[in-house]
C-alpha cells in the first residue's frame, strides 16, 4: 500500500506543525502563550450568536451552491462602504477563504501550470496549489524593505508560458504589509502585458494602521482579470464559522468556479445566518477593532526593536509581522522555546518563517508573530520570548552541532 506523491510532498503548517511540543509543555504544567496562530481573542459579536439562537426551521436543509441570495446581498452591501459596486451573481460563498483560493485556483489553471507569488506568503498556498498540481513561483521580499516589492522588474522575469496569474496578499499574512495603490496598479500593468488574471487575498483590509486606505484590486478599470478571495475569519473573530467568499466580475470564471461549488454541494447554512448578521454591522463596528490590534502592534514593535541585530520594519496591517532574528534556524529556536525553556512555568509559542517561504534557502532566521493577545499578556509573552532568544542564542552552535 502506497501513499500518493503529493500527499507525500504536502508540506506540515507552520503554523500547527510545533503543536506537539506546546502539548507536551502543558502536560508538564508549563502555561504556553500562542502567538503561534492567527485566532482572535476578541469576542464574536453578539449578533451572530443571536442569529444562531433564532435559527428555528425544522429541517437543516441543504443550501443553495452558491450560496443564499440574502447573505451575498449583504457582502454587496458591505462593499458599498470602500465603494465598490457589486452584484450578487459576482459572488460564491465558500467554505472559508481556503476553499475561496482552491476555487479560484482550480478554475483557472491546469496542471503544471504556474503562480507568481511574493514570499513569504499564506502558507497553505503551497498546499492548495500542490493538491491542484500547480507550481508556486515565488519572488522573495526582505524584511529589511518591510517586504515590499523593490524591484517590479523581477516579476516579469519569473514569468513562463505557463503563467497564469499573480498572487497577492494585502494585507498581508504572515508580514501585515500592505501594498499602495501605485504598487497594486504596477502589478496590474504587467498581468495586462501578460495576460494573466490577478487572485487578490484581502481577508485583513479593515486591518489597516497606515494613513492610505486599503486599495482593492476591484477598484481597477479590468474586472474581468481580478479574483478577490474575502472572508469573515478575523473580521468578525469567527474563525470556526468557515464561512468565506470569492468574487469575480468574470462571469465565465464565476460559472466554473460554481460547477466546483455545486460539487461540494453547499457552503453551512447556519454559519451563513450567523455571517449575513454580522455583514449587517454599522461598519463603526471595524474601527473598534483597528484601534485594538494597532495598540498590540505596537507594543510587538517597540519591544522587538529593542533588541540588538533584530531587522523589523513596523507592519502596516492586519495582526502579523515577520522579524529577522540574529540566529541561525528558528524552527530548533521555536521547538527549544517549547521543549527547554520556560519562566516561571510559563513559555511562548511562535511560528518559524521558513514555512512560509516557498524558497528553501530563506526564512530560517526568521519567525511570524501573531498579535492575538490582549495588552498585558501580549506584553508578556513577548518579555519570555525576548528572554528565550537572548538565552537561546548562547546555546544554538551547540544544539545544532548535536544535530548533525
Amino acid at each position: 500500500m502506497k501513499i500518493s506523491k503529493r500527499g507525500q510532498m504536502m508540506p506540515s503548517s507552520p503554523i500547527r506543525k510545533l503543536t506537539p511540543y506546546a502539548d507536551a509543555a502543558k502536560a508538564k504544567g508549563i502555561e504556553v502563550f500562542h502567538l503561534n496562530i492567527g485566532q482572535p481573542d476578541i469576542e464574536t459579536p453578539k449578533i451572530m450568536w443571536d442569529a444562531i439562537k433564532n435559527f428555528d426551521k425544522p429541517v437543516l436543509e441543504y443550501g443553495p451552491s452558491q450560496g443564499f441570495l440574502s447573505l451575498r446581498e449583504a457582502v454587496c452591501d458591505y462593499f458599498k462602504n470602500y465603494k465598490i459596486e457589486l452584484k450578487p451573481n459576482e459572488i460564491c460563498i465558500t467554505i472559508g477563504g481556503s476553499e475561496a483560493i482552491m476555487f479560484a485556483i482550480d478554475s483557472i489553471c491546469d496542471p503544471d501550470d504556474e503562480i507568481i507569488v511574493f514570499e513569504p506568503f499564506y502558507a497553505n498556498y503551497d498546499g492548495y496549489a500542490l493538491s491542484a498540481n500547480v507550481k508556486l513561483v515565488p519572488i522573495t521580499l526582505k524584511a529589511e524593505d518591510g517586504f515590499h516589492i523593490k524591484d517590479f522588474s523581477e516579476i516579469e522575469k519569473k514569468i513562463s508560458p505557463k503563467t497564469k496569474a499573480i498572487l497577492i496578499g494585502s494585507p498581508n499574512n504572515p508580514t501585515g504589509t500592505i501594498l499602495k495603490e501605485e504598487e497594486v496598479r504596477k502589478i496590474h500593468e504587467i498581468a495586462k502585458k501578460f495576460d494573466l488574471y490577478i487572485i487578490s487575498d484581502e481577508v485583513y483590509k479593515e486591518f489597516n494602521f497606515t494613513d492610505y486606505p486599503h486599495f482593492s484590486v476591484l477598484q481597477l478599470d479590468d474586472p474581468e482579470r481580478v479574483i478577490v478571495i474575502d472572508s469573515v475569519s478575523k473580521r468578525f473573530s469567527a474563525c470556526g464559522a468557515r464561512i468565506g467568499t470569492l468574487i469575480t466580475k468574470n462571469q465565465d470564471v464565476m460559472s466554473v468556479v460554481n460547477k466546483f461549488a455545486m460539487a461540494r454541494l453547499c457552503p453551512p447554512t447556519i454559519e451563513q445566518i450567523a455571517a449575513e448578521a454580522a455583514y449587517r454591522l454599522p461598519f463603526s463596528y471595524y474601527q473598534t477593532i483597528v484601534d485594538e490590534y494597532q495598540k498590540r502592534r505596537d507594543i510587538c514593535y517597540n519591544l522587538l526593536t529593542q533588541v540588538d541585530d533584530v531587522v523589523l520594519r513596523k507592519p502596516e496591517g492586519a495582526f502579523y509581522l515577520v522579524v529577522k532574528l540574529p540566529i541561525k534556524n528558528s524552527d530548533l529556536f521555536a521547538k527549544w522555546m517549547l521543549s527547554d525553556f520556560e519562566k516561571n512555568k510559563k513559555t511562548t509559542m511562535v511560528a518559524p518563517a521558513s514555512g512560509f517561504y516557498k524558497t528553501p534557502t530563506v526564512g530560517h532566521d526568521e519567525v511570524r508573530i501573531a498579535y492575538v493577545l490582549k495588552e498585558e499578556r501580549l506584553k508578556e509573552a513577548l518579555m519570555i520570548f525576548i528572554e528565550g532568544l537572548l538565552e537561546y542564542r548562547k546555546v544554538e552552535d551547540k544544539l545544532l552541532k548535536s544535530l548533525v
